[in-house]
């Protein structure tokens, strides 16, 4: 995965959750007649949330990265050419 690839999971996570809390936040609002509760209360909790799965795609995309770029071992027959 580049990083262009993080970068563009990582943009587009951020609205998705925080859209999607503030739709489930205004409908429960509107169920419950608890005008802007649950609406605040769903877009404030999104942050840690979202916080935690940027951090699970960041930590995920650089362990690929790093097994990518390892270096390749040699075999024993090319190691003993040396």
């Amino acid at each position: 995965m580049t990083l262009a690839a993080v970068v563009g999971q990582v943009g587009c996570i951020i609205p998705v959750l925080l859209l999607g809390a503030l739709f489930v936040g205004l409908w429960l609002d509107r169920y419950f007649d608890t005008r802007p509760f649950f609406a605040i209360l769903f877009i404030v909790g999104s942050g840690p949330i979202s916080i935690y799965v940027l951090y699970r795609i960041v930590k995920s995309a650089t362990s690929r990265l790093k097994i990518t770029n390892q270096p390749a071992k040699l075999s024993e027959e090319e190691a003993n050419r040396e």
